[in-house]
């Protein structure tokens, strides 16, 4: 298991929503250097207690930054290379790991590699760099020759990933980025469509010019999580199947549902018959890590999906303590809300002024919640990295216990509106045991069992003193 990765907690910014740069990209201005304003974003990071940045799509693009147009260019809306340089210098003083969104899957129907086809054809030494190039005439994107566009999206034309040019271009950008930005990471945009082995070499020369260099895929659906982990030498991907549960369970009064989730996921193997409601057999991505998320740049803020704004704060709760890497979408924290208009994804990415978000946001005690998780879990091996066994749950409640080493947690989230009791099977030696969460908070766990009451709308993460 990869120690470093689960002990981070991200921070994620799209940076062309959240410092308002213009919707296209018009290929002439100068640089604007808003990518400067990520300094006023790193005190609300530390707020939360995070040490690492997902920042999103920061290179020369069309519009929404995932139709790439240049990958050694900074996008003109944001500013120059040097700004960019800048503001990982900045991040890194503080302590903070820089990770860029790496979009390798596909690029703009503008990027200079299709143009070159679209103007010579099959005798461009890029035709065979496009996936699905198809020479015999137009297909459905518009262009004279037919391609793969990502999922029937042809503004995007996908790249070969499998074939060595392409690799060794690809990886060669993502070495420059190191050498120049000095980052962290790469969140890999659409891996579950990238060529395993491709990601395998890209992680490897990537972690010989940087020691610690960590990989983070997209993935939405869970049964691929495990084979890219393992094929692709992932450090970890996106846990689609967790964050639709966290609000979900909530909603339609069910933790039935987001415990099944963390049991397909992340259960130990059981000696005999499974309990009924639980996973049969191993977690799939037991000892695995895994981004965990709330919400982001893709999906409906997850203010505005929970429909009683108190249940944000077990749902964070459950997020800092179930295994993965938490990570905060900027704004998130102080309960900011966004859907998706039609089309539109422009409501979940808005331009926001962090010195504001305090006074102006919805729910601005939420962000102190999140400070206290986030802290109690920095202090915590077994929160970070411990194995995941279910304990107890119930319509609006859910128990489990993480266990690393000879430190044990004993989780216990209560989404109700009155405080709950719970009576747990603790396997914790004899003795007293504090909240993680409430330092004036005792209980004494006696003969293998304990007893607490969970306030409303909150957690206890329990520990022997």
């Amino acid at each position: 298991m990869d120690d470093s990765m689960l002990d981070r907690v991200f921070y994620h910014i799209y940076p062309l929503g959240a410092f308002g740069a213009p919707r296209r990209n018009d290929g002439r201005s100068h640089p604007e250097p808003r990518l400067r304003r990520l300094a006023e974003w790193i005190p609300a990071m530390e707020r939360i207690g995070a040490d690492a940045l997902y920042l999103g799509p920061v290179f020369e693009s069309e519009s929404h930054g995932y139709d790439t147009l240049d990958y050694l260019m900074v996008d003109r809306r944001l500013g120059d290379g040097g700004d960019l340089a800048e503001a990982s210098r900045a991040l890194a003083s503080r302590g903070i790991g820089l990770y860029l969104d790496a979009v390798f899957n596909h690029v703009g129907r503008g990027h200079p590699f299709v143009r070159d086809v679209v103007e010579r054809g099959h005798a461009s030494p890029y035709a065979r760099w496009i996936a699905g190039y198809d020479p015999s005439g137009p297909g459905p994107g518009g262009l004279p020759f037919g391609y793969d566009g990502w999922k029937g999206h042809y503004d995007l034309v996908r790249l070969d990933t499998g074939l060595p040019e392409v690799r060794e271009y690809l990886i060669g950008v993502a070495l420059r980025w190191i050498d120049e930005y000095g980052v962290a990471g790469l969140r890999l945009d659409a891996a579950d469509c990238l060529d395993r082995l491709f990601m395998a070499e890209l992680g490897r020369r990537c972690r010989l010019a940087r020691p610690g260099f960590r990989l983070v895929g997209e993935v939405v659906h869970g049964d691929a999580y495990e084979p890219i982990l393992r094929e692709g030498g992932l450090d970890a991907v996106t846990d689609y199947e967790a964050y639709k549960g966290l609000w979900s369970s909530y909603n339609d009064r069910n933790y039935h549902e987001i415990a099944w989730t963390l049991d397909r996921l992340f259960a130990e193997p059981v000696a005999g018959p499974a309990s009924p409601g639980t996973w049969s057999g191993a977690g799939l991505c037991r000892g695995r890590a895994m981004y965990s998320f709330a919400d982001n740049h893709d999906v409906d803020r997850v203010a505005s999906l929970i429909r009683d704004p108190a249940g944000l704060y077990p749902l964070y709760a459950l997020l800092f303590s179930m295994p993965g890497c938490p990570s905060v979408y900027y704004g998130s924290e102080y309960g900011v809300t966004g859907r998706k208009a039609a089309a539109d994804d422009g409501p979940l990415r808005p331009a926001l002024d962090p010195a504001a978000l305090a006074s102006a946001a919805p729910h601005p005690d939420l962000a102190a919640a999140v400070a206290r998780f986030s802290e109690a879990r920095r202090r915590s091996s077994a929160l970070r990295r411990g194995s995941y066994r279910r304990l107890a749950v119930g319509n609006l409640h859910l128990a489990f216990e993480r266990r690393a080493g000879d430190e044990a947690v004993l989780v216990a989230v209560n989404a109700s509106q009155e405080p709950v009791r719970l009576e747990l099977s603790a396997g914790l030696p004899d003795g007293p045991v504090v909240d993680l969460l409430d330092g004036g908070y005792h209980e004494e766990s006696r003969g293998g069992r304990l007893a607490t009451v969970v306030p409303p709308h909150w957690a206890r993460w329990l520990r022997k003193e």
